[in-house]
C-alpha cells in the first residue's frame, strides 16, 4: 500500500474525526456565547485558571493547556484583561515571565458558564455514548496525546 494515501477506511475515520472537531467547537461556541457572552477559546482559558493554585499560571504553560500560541493566547487575554476577568503580572522569580491570573469576576464568569457548558458537552457527546464506548475513547485519545507529546 503507499503511506502517502490513507485507505478508504482511515479516509472515513479522519473525514468523521475532523469534521467531528469542528462542528462541535461550533456548538460549543454557539452554546457559551448565547448563555454566558463567551466564546469556547474564553471559556477555556477561564475554566484552566480556575483550577490552578491561586487561579494562577504561567502565560506560556496557560498556551500549552489550551493548545493555542503565544501570540493567540496573548491576544485573548488582553481581550478578557479589558473586561475585567484576568490580570496580568510579571512573576517575581523570572522577571521575563508573565502571570495571567483569574479576577473575581472572571472566577464568578466560569462558574456561572460551567453548568451550561457542561450539559451541551453531556448532551452532545456523552449522551450519544455507553460507558464501553467512552472507555474506548479515552484509549483513543490517550494514544493519540501520546504521540503528539511523547513526554506526557
Amino acid at each position: 500500500m503507499d503511506d502517502a494515501w490513507l485507505d478508504p477506511e482511515e479516509q472515513q475515520a479522519w473525514s468523521g474525526l475532523m469534521t467531528m472537531f469542528n462542528l462541535l467547537d461550533v456548538a460549543l461556541d454557539r452554546q457559551l456565547q448565547q448563555d454566558s457572552g463567551l466564546s469556547h477559546t474564553q471559556y477555556g482559558i477561564l475554566s484552566r485558571l480556575s483550577r490552578q493554585p491561586g487561579r494562577t499560571m504561567h502565560m506560556s504553560e496557560l498556551a500549552a493547556s489550551t493548545s493555542s500560541s503565544q501570540s493567540r493566547l496573548s491576544h485573548a487575554v488582553t481581550g478578557m484583561e479589558a473586561k475585567g476577568w484576568v490580570s496580568r503580572s510579571r512573576c517575581l522569580s523570572s522577571r521575563r515571565m508573565v502571570h495571567a491570573t483569574l479576577t473575581a469576576a472572571g472566577y464568578d464568569l466560569a462558574v456561572k458558564a460551567a453548568p451550561g457548558h457542561v450539559r451541551e458537552v453531556r448532551r452532545l457527546v456523552f449522551d450519544q455514548l455507553s460507558r464501553e464506548r467512552m472507555r474506548s475513547l479515552i484509549g483513543v485519545t490517550q494514544a493519540v496525546l501520546n504521540a503528539l507529546e511523547p513526554n506526557r
